[in-house]
């Protein structure tokens, strides 16, 4: 099985994935994040940057989607291969920090990939506020992360919302994080649980 956790940045993807993973005894896939050699070069310049950063991601997503069908195992993956192409990448491009060119080149390799993966079974999303993605990401102090603008965010909250009113490509649970503090509310974290049970009975059953 393959359940997958899909929100803005600072939306708490990589905690729960980990609470998860725990709970339900999954194993955990990551965002590769500290091993990204183009991440903190692109939030220093990131017209020059964006496609590499988008690739890699890319490329990244689309190796951890094939190891997950290919393992049989139950796993829980922070980020979907999806972002990447219907959020960072066209918002990139509608600012201007991506050239047609490169964009174009980008969705290719998207459409390729996607046309030889599966969906997750249940895709997982984390609905945020501005303020409170804000808020979160403060809290951690990655020091790349302090140029991010909260028009950025802005903009990339508006993409998730239109991707998540259409998707269909599975089934789909959404968490308003701003309701559920999960991390420091076990009460909130067993709600969350009890929730994702409910899918899964219906998986099961189908």
């Amino acid at each position: 099985m393959h359940v997958a956790i899909a929100g803005n940045i600072g939306a708490g993807k990589t905690t729960l994935t980990a609470l998860l993973a725990k709970h339900f005894k999954w194993e955990a896939q990551y965002e590769d994040v500290l091993e990204n050699p183009y991440l903190e070069d692109f939030y220093n310049e990131m017209s020059r940057w964006s496609f590499n950063l988008q690739v890699y991601f890319l490329n990244s997503r689309f190796r951890q989607i094939l190891d997950i069908r290919q393992s049989g195992k139950d796993i829980i993956q922070d980020r979907t291969i999806y972002e990447d192409a219907f959020i960072f990448a066209p918002n990139l491009h509608a600012m201007g920090l991506m050239t047609n060119r490169d964009y174009k080149n980008y969705r290719s390799l998207f459409d390729l990939m996607e046309s030889v993966t599966k969906p997750p079974d249940l895709l997982i999303y984390l609905r945020s506020t501005v303020p409170n993605l804000v808020n979160q990401i403060q809290k951690r102090g990655r020091e790349y992360e302090n140029s991010i603008s909260i028009d950025y965010l802005n903009r990339l909250n508006e993409r998730y919302e239109a991707w998540i009113h259409d998707y269909n490509k599975g089934n789909l649970l959404i968490i308003d994080v701003d309701k559920f503090n999960f991390v420091d509310s076990p009460e909130d974290l067993g709600d969350i649980i009890n929730k994702i049970d409910a899918e899964l009975n219906g998986l099961f059953k189908s």
